[in-house]
């Protein structure tokens, strides 16, 4: 079975207080963007495997989308089912680590939409997302797959009024952000913008990102990893009709509005910045 697995940007994050078991709750509007990892399952024998093309990425028990199978099968088996535990997962990353595109947690329900799907659906949507809060924030969103207007931890998902269609591209200046290094450093006294949060009304008309993008976790970010200044001030500097850094960084994405302008903005940042990877791309909206 090959599945491919997009990754995310978020278009607004508003961090909106700190659970005792220290998840941090949010308010983010999150849509797909069309760049994505490929996955393939293979059944037969051997029990659980998964490798994967990217160095930095483990394979084995230590990768999300093995840990995802793992928790699938053994519900699976305590609802009665006795079908095994032979799946090998192989895959082939194209979307940046430590980058804010969520691409662990995209494969990791890229995986379990995908077993769920070859055995028959035994599991609704619900119950998938319900399984996926255990392994990250992110999963919940990729099972519903979006875009959602997500609160909680994550696991809270409405379907949001229209948003306007657009371009995104996206550029990873090669530096990867640890989101638990971000989290540790947030201040919530000084980020917890409620007046702006309020003012995000959806009045069932469409939704144009770019008058509200915004991003909480950006200044930790930026102090972390200087570079996603830069990648910013290129975006806008090629005419983007807005730009943010997407969930805890690194990578920074621009809104276009027209796809012309968008493909221009490509060819000039990848011939001025031969370090960074930059990726053009329609958000699913």
């Amino acid at each position: 079975m090959r599945l491919l697995s997009p990754a995310k940007i978020n278009l607004f994050l508003f961090v909106t207080g700190k659970r005792p078991d220290g998840y941090h709750t949010l308010r983010t509007l999150m849509c797909l963007v069309g760049l994505h990892d490929e996955i393939t399952l293979s059944f037969g024998k051997g029990g659980i495997t998964c490798d994967c093309s990217h160095p930095d990425v483990p394979s084995g028990p230590g990768n999300l989308a093995h840990r995802a199978a793992t928790l699938f099968l053994k519900h699976d088996a305590v609802r009665g089912n006795s079908r095994g535990d032979a799946v090998a997962i192989s895959i082939n990353k194209h979307i940046p680590v430590g980058a804010g595109l969520g691409g662990g947690s995209s494969n990791a329900a890229a995986v379990l939409r995908g077993l769920n799907r070859h055995f028959g659906r035994p599991l609704s949507r619900e119950e998938l997302i319900s399984m996926g809060t255990s392994l990250g924030a992110d999963v919940p969103f990729f099972i519903f797959g979006g875009p959602a207007l997500a609160g909680g931890i994550g696991e809270i998902l409405h379907t949001p009024p229209p948003i306007r269609p657009f371009k995104v591209v996206l550029i990873y200046p090669g530096v990867a952000v640890s989101t638990a290094e971000v989290y540790k450093n947030l201040k919530l006294g000084l980020t917890n913008h409620e007046k702006e949060n309020r003012e995000i009304l959806f009045n069932g008309e469409v939704f144009d990102p770019t008058a509200y993008l915004h991003n909480d976790l950006e200044a930790v970010a930026v102090s972390l990893c200087p570079v996603i200044r830069s990648a910013r001030e290129a975006l806008s500097d090629v005419g983007a009709d807005g730009v943010l850094t997407s969930g805890s960084g690194s990578s920074v994405f621009g809104i276009f509005y027209n796809a012309g302008r968008a493909e221009t903005a490509v060819e000039a940042l990848r011939r001025r910045y031969v370090g960074w990877q930059v990726f053009w791309a329609d958000a699913m909206v």
